[in-house]
């Protein structure tokens, strides 16, 4: 798979345990899902009890079940497992035909967890995603029928296709995990995540999200190009037969479900972290601020939403204390979409992982 150009390149997968997952920014422990043997450096909190092995097996199988049938995206993989965990959202950038569809499809199926699909165009309305009033006669009252966004995996194909009027119709239920109409508030089923996908290389007729929008998601996954290797196997797989609207007839299975989820959840939320690591996480994002080549640095929101994600891939490779490695390994993934740059530093070919990058390097990490 291609690596991300602006992401560190990644470290070869480990010999054990679920593979490392290739172009996510930096690989998990030798060890992951697994309990570390020496003692954590002092700055940080040493681990309170061992993780639950079943749960960490039940997402390693998800891994095994999602590559049934999506080649070379183990990155949007490790991503949306992430979410999943933290309760977020992910917008996936990739060109078209790279499985953007199929990954969020494979992934419902092997969780066991309700899906759909909205295709976002420019005659979308607010209440086509998420349901509003119809008048039945027989009763002569009004009845809410419920949109698409009442499900646990939301595909909101091409979100920037929409005008901004339907893209907000999102941000109730992206951020509170309800939709109110007519003044009545109806709760969204949990687990829910909105998945939104977004071509990089089309733009005429788009309606690019505004920062408000862009901030509610936790994280921002770049879909490249399978290498030539992984791209044989996916046309091996069609000659073979392989159909990706029949997902039955390819063995993928449940083999997690919403439960398993939660309790995850919960883990995660158990992972400790020291008040240094803790300081080093909002220094980053401060330093954000304060870069000559951004007007818009990076929120307390993206603070929490990289404590969340550094937390979820510790637990992940198999602690239960967050390193400051881990907040480096999901800084661009989850601030690079917060940040807004200059003009004139567009004008000068500089991209928001390049100031992460000069960031990192300059933020004094805890020891």
């Amino acid at each position: 798979m291609t690596h991300d150009p602006n992401l560190p390149a990644p470290a070869p997968a480990p010999a054990h345990g679920v593979p490392a997952p290739q172009g996510w920014p930096v690989a998990p422990p030798t060890q992951p899902f697994q309990q570390p043997t020496q003692a954590p450096p002092s700055h940080q909190a040493p681990p309170q009890a061992p993780a639950d092995p079943a749960l960490h097996a039940a997402l390693s199988a998800v891994r095994a079940e999602v590559a049934k049938a999506v080649v070379g995206q183990d990155a949007a993989v490790s991503g949306l497992l992430v979410a999943l965990l933290c309760r977020g959202h992910v917008l996936l950038e990739g060109v078209p035909g790279v499985a953007k569809t199929l990954l969020v499809r494979a992934l419902s199926a092997a969780l066991d967890l309700d899906t759909k699909r909205v295709q976002f165009t420019p005659d979308l309305m607010p209440g086509d995603v998420t349901g509003s009033l119809v008048y039945d006669a027989r009763t002569a009252e009004f009845s809410f029928r419920e949109g698409p966004v009442f499900t646990n995996l939301l595909l909101a194909d091409e979100i920037n296709r929409t005008p901004p009027k339907t893209q907000a119709s999102l941000l109730e239920a992206m951020e509170e995990r309800q939709v109110s109409v007519d003044g009545t508030p109806r709760p969204l089923p949990d687990p829910f995540v909105v998945v939104a996908t977004q071509n990089p290389v089309e733009y005429e007729g788009t309606y690019p999200l505004p920062e408000a929008q862009l901030d509610r998601f936790l994280l921002k996954v770049i879909l490249p190009a399978p290498e030539r290797a992984q791209e044989i196997e996916v046309l091996a797989r069609h000659a073979a037969g392989f159909d990706p609207r029949d997902l039955g007839a390819a063995g993928l299975r449940p083999v997690a479900d919403a439960e398993v989820l939660a309790r995850a959840r919960d883990a995660v939320r158990q992972v400790q972290i020291a008040p240094d690591v803790l300081a080093y996480v909002v220094d980053v994002c401060r330093a954000t601020r304060h870069s000559p080549s951004v007007s818009l640095g990076v929120s307390p929101r993206g603070a929490t939403a990289l404590l969340a994600t550094s937390r979820a891939w510790a637990w992940l490779s198999g602690r239960s204390y967050v390193t400051p490695d881990d907040v480096k390994t999901l800084a661009a993934s989850t601030l690079r979409h917060r940040m807004q740059l200059r003009p004139e530093a567009e004008l000068e070919g500089i991209t928001t992982g390049a100031v992460l990058d000069a960031v990192l390097a300059t933020v004094p990490v805890p020891r």
